[in-house]
């Protein structure tokens, strides 16, 4: 099959943990053909959606073995949407243009409607069972009174990944004043108040599910000392761990 990944720039891309190398990898292996664009390759020409592309190849020095060259995203078998976040504007305009793509007769992975829809921070709130105590707002009273309540939390914004703008917050903080100002930007910016779950020393995970079954083995993400962030570009550290009866419940 011919294949389009829609990723971050390569220089940026780290090869010994990032997943859209590995998926890239073995799609390789398996005789697939490659081929790489940026975010702003898509694009709409009157009513026709046109995507920039690059072959690409393991085997070359610098991965990129063409110059750019146009064509109707419908050329290939499968356009697979892998640009990480912030879910900015820019973002969001790329997924109406993959929309389109779509409705045009290209195969978008993953649906460019579901990945509008569901923003990765509140899709908790449709599992509050499983979730700890939280409060979406970019009102600063509402999180004071939050953190007053629980006395230990974490503040982290909607559109974000890799663990940036994730602070801690007790009461006992000096810098309760500036951090909120600087995460909600002066009350304007939406962000999630969750409670502080001490567990967190022993990994937060990552469970990867195929055609509605769990594997075996989950991988952890273990905060290094210190810290209470486990992702691995926030310098955590990955060990895979067997499924426990309360991940398979979750």
């Amino acid at each position: 099959m011919k294949l389009v990944f829609i990723l971050d720039p390569l220089e940026s891309l780290k090869s010994y943990k990032d997943t859209s190398l590995a998926i890239m990898r073995e799609a390789s292996q398996r005789g697939h053909e490659l081929f790489v664009s940026l975010q702003h390759d898509i694009f709409l020409r009157g009513e026709q959606a046109r995507i920039y592309v690059q072959k690409f190849n393991f085997t070359e020095k610098n991965y990129i073995t063409s110059e750019k060259a146009e064509f109707a995203p419908c050329d290939f078998d499968a356009i697979i949407m892998r640009k990480d976040p912030p879910f900015d504007n820019e973002y969001l305009y790329s997924t109406y243009l993959l929309e389109i793509a779509a409705n045009q007769g290209a195969r978008v992975l993953n649906n460019p409607v579901a990945i509008r829809g569901w923003n990765e921070k509140l899709s908790v709130t449709r599992f509050p069972q499983f979730a700890p105590e939280f409060l979406v707002t970019s009102n600063q009273t509402l999180i004071r009174d939050f953190l007053k309540k629980h006395e230990d939390i974490v503040v982290k914004p909607l559109d974000g990944m890799g663990g940036s703008s994730i602070f801690r917050l007790t009461l006992q903080d000096p810098n309760i004043s500036v951090i909120l100002e600087t995460i909600t930007e002066f009350g304007t910016r939406t962000i999630m108040a969750q409670r502080y779950l001490p567990a967190i020393v022993q990994g937060d995970k990552r469970i990867i599910v195929i055609d509605g079954e769990p594997l075996p083995y989950t991988l952890a993400r273990i905060p290094m000392a210190g810290e209470t962030r486990g992702n691995l570009a926030a310098g955590g550290t990955g060990v895979a761990q067997p499924l426990t009866s309360r991940d398979r419940d979750i």
